[in-house]
């Protein structure tokens, strides 16, 4: 029986739609400076659905894996914004890809994506051999656009990857998933309604809960900061990357950040980041990257892998 995976291939998809700060500022009370200053966002993606992101972001993945289509085991869509509440949006990207497997979504909020790299992990470990892991979120959907503190920081994407069962351990070194459903109240949106949000207390919230989750899974596999080549932080708001990072000892050339031209798209936002540092060759072989986010629940997630290019 397989004790772990390895990434085969990757995919991302963004929207076609570019919304700017100047475009915000004729919407609304802001401007560009105001906005960058802080949150270090300067544009984002608005458009299309969660399926059809998610789609796009797993044939990429899928053509590069060089994969069968009969040989995957399992579809894992971490999403915070479905398609429809009934049935899970996994069920028609599993349709339109022309797979035939399991297929679930999974709801973690921005964790997701490291949630369901680990969930994928443990249905390796029972005999699963490949496994499709997305995360797509289109925040857009529950936005309100008229409201200056959320406005300016949510947007939509996704981004996929095939996991393959290997028999010698695997990329997955250490992990941690938490969560604080005390803490709902900072960051929410209804069924049918917009996101509310505390700022500054999801703030402070976030960067001890990066830490703590950073902290353990670098504990559980054995390494130190000092260790990590590049750390993907969820792509929130540059000031709680900054601190976070700070926090933890890592310097900010060995961050993935593309917060600036995405904005926050929850779920795809580690995937964003982790594959355009492997697009722009800031990965080698042997490299370890440490994966940490947080998302409304409060949920945290956190992992260390051994970096393996396909």
């Amino acid at each position: 029986m397989a004790s772990g995976g390895v990434i085969r291939g990757w995919g991302t998809a963004l929207p076609e739609k570019v919304l700017t700060n100047d475009d915000l500022s004729a919407m609304m009370d802001t401007n560009d400076e105001w906005i960058t200053e802080r949150t270090g966002i300067k544009r984002r993606h608005i458009g299309g659905t969660t399926s059809s992101l998610s789609i796009e972001s797993a044939r990429k993945a899928l053509a590069m894996s060089g994969l069968p289509l009969e040989s995957i085991d399992g579809l894992v869509l971490s999403t915070t914004t479905p398609d429809r509440t009934v049935p899970a949006t996994s069920a028609s990207v599993q349709d339109a890809l022309g797979l035939r497997c399991g297929a679930f979504d999974l709801n973690a909020a921005c964790s997701g994506f490291v949630y369901a790299y680990v969930v994928a992990h443990g249905l390796l470990a029972i005999g699963a051999k490949r496994l499709l892991v997305i995360g797509t979120d289109t925040l857009s959907r529950i936005t309100d656009w008229s409201d200056r503190g959320t406005a300016i920081l949510f947007a939509d994407g996704s981004g996929a990857c095939v996991v393959e069962a290997v028999d010698n351990g695997g990329q997955l070194l250490g992990w941690d998933i938490d969560a604080d459903g005390s803490l709902e109240r900072l960051l929410y949106a209804d069924v049918g309604g917009y996101i509310h949000m505390d700022g500054k207390e999801v703030f402070r919230r976030a960067v001890r809960i990066m830490v703590d989750s950073a902290q353990k899974s670098l504990a559980k596999a054995g390494v130190s900061t000092d260790d990590v080549a590049l750390c993907v932080p969820h792509q929130a708001n540059a000031r709680i990357i900054d601190a976070a990072c700070r926090q933890l000892g890592i310097p900010l050339e060995r961050t993935a950040v593309v917060l600036h031209e995405t904005g926050n798209t929850s779920s795809a936002s580690i995937p964003l980041a982790l594959f355009d540092a492997a697009d722009r060759g800031r990965l080698r072989n042997g490299d370890l990257v440490l994966m940490v986010g947080f998302g409304a629940g409060m949920t945290a997630a956190s992992a260390v892998i051994e970096w393996r290019q396909p």
